[in-house]
C-alpha cells in the first residue's frame, strides 16, 4: 500500500511565557497508508482537534515533520498549506459549520469553487447520495441536525479528497441519525479509498475503523486493533 500520512516526533506547545507550559502533542509519530482508517480517543483537552489541525494543515508543530504523499507539510508556506487544504482534505465538524447565507447547494458547491472546479452535477450526485436530493435550494435552518451533518459531509466528499478528518461528527446527533452518519463515511470512504481519522467519545462509532488510538499526555499510543 503507499503511504499517505507520516509524522516524525511531532511536537505542539502553548505557553504563557517563555517557556512550554502545556503539550498537547509531545514526539507523536504515525505512519497511515492511503485508505486506512483510524480512530483517536482521549479525554477533552487531550490534544485531539490539535491534532488533527495539524494533519489538515490548519495548524502547524512547534517541532517535528508531516508528511503527505511524500511532501513535507511543515516546509510548505501557507499559501500551499490553503491549497493542500482545499484539494485534498475533507473536514467534518460536530458543529457542521455550514455558511446559514448560503443554500444547501452553495454550501456543497463550495469547495469546488475554491478550486476552480465547479460541478453543480457532482454535488447534485452527493447531495442525492446523503438522501438529501429535494434539499438543494434550502437553507441550512431548516434543516434538522441530522440532515445538516448530511449535508456537511456531502461537502467534504464532493472533491473526492485522499484524506478525511472528522471531529465527533455524531456527536450532536441521537443514536439511529449518528449510526446513518457513520455508514454514509463509511461508504465514502471505501468507495473513494480514502483515508479517515475520526475523533470520537461514541462506542457505537468505534467500528468504522480498525485501529484505535489514544492520546495520553500528549503521547500517542496504539489501544486495539481489530482483525
Amino acid at each position: 500500500m503507499t503511504e499517505l500520512i507520516r509524522l516524525e516526533n511531532v511536537s505542539k506547545c502553548y505557553s504563557s511565557g517563555p517557556n512550554c507550559d502545556v503539550f498537547p502533542l509531545f514526539s507523536v509519530n504515525l505512519e497511515l497508508d492511503q485508505g486506512s482508517r483510524m480512530i483517536l480517543l482521549g479525554k477533552s483537552g487531550s490534544g485531539k482537534s490539535t491534532f488533527l489541525n495539524i494533519v489538515g494543515g490548519v495548524d502547524t508543530p512547534t517541532s517535528g515533520r508531516v508528511f503527505f504523499n511524500g511532501t513535507e507539510l511543515t516546509a510548505l508556506s501557507q499559501a500551499d498549506l490553503a491549497n493542500y487544504r482545499r484539494k485534498e482534505v475533507g473536514f467534518i465538524f460536530q458543529s457542521f459549520n455550514l455558511f446559514p447565507t448560503l443554500t444547501v447547494g452553495e454550501n456543497v458547491m463550495l469547495p469546488l469553487e475554491l478550486v476552480g472546479t465547479p460541478n453543480k452535477e457532482k454535488a447534485i450526485e452527493l447531495l442525492d447520495a446523503v438522501g438529501l436530493p429535494d434539499a438543494w435550494q434550502k437553507f441550512p435552518e431548516l434543516l434538522s441536525g441530522g440532515e445538516q451533518q448530511r449535508v456537511a459531509i456531502a461537502r467534504a466528499l464532493v472533491k473526492t479528497p485522499k484524506l478525511i478528518l472528522a471531529d465527533e461528527p455524531t456527536g450532536n446527533l441521537d443514536q439511529d441519525t449518528g449510526n446513518t452518519i457513520l455508514k454514509l463515511i463509511d461508504n465514502v470512504c471505501s468507495l473513494n479509498n480514502a483515508t479517515l481519522i475520526m475523533v470520537t467519545h461514541s462506542q457505537d462509532a468505534l467500528w468504522i475503523a480498525p485501529r484505535h488510538y489514544r492520546l495520553r499526555s500528549g503521547r500517542l499510543e496504539l489501544e486495539t486493533v481489530i482483525n
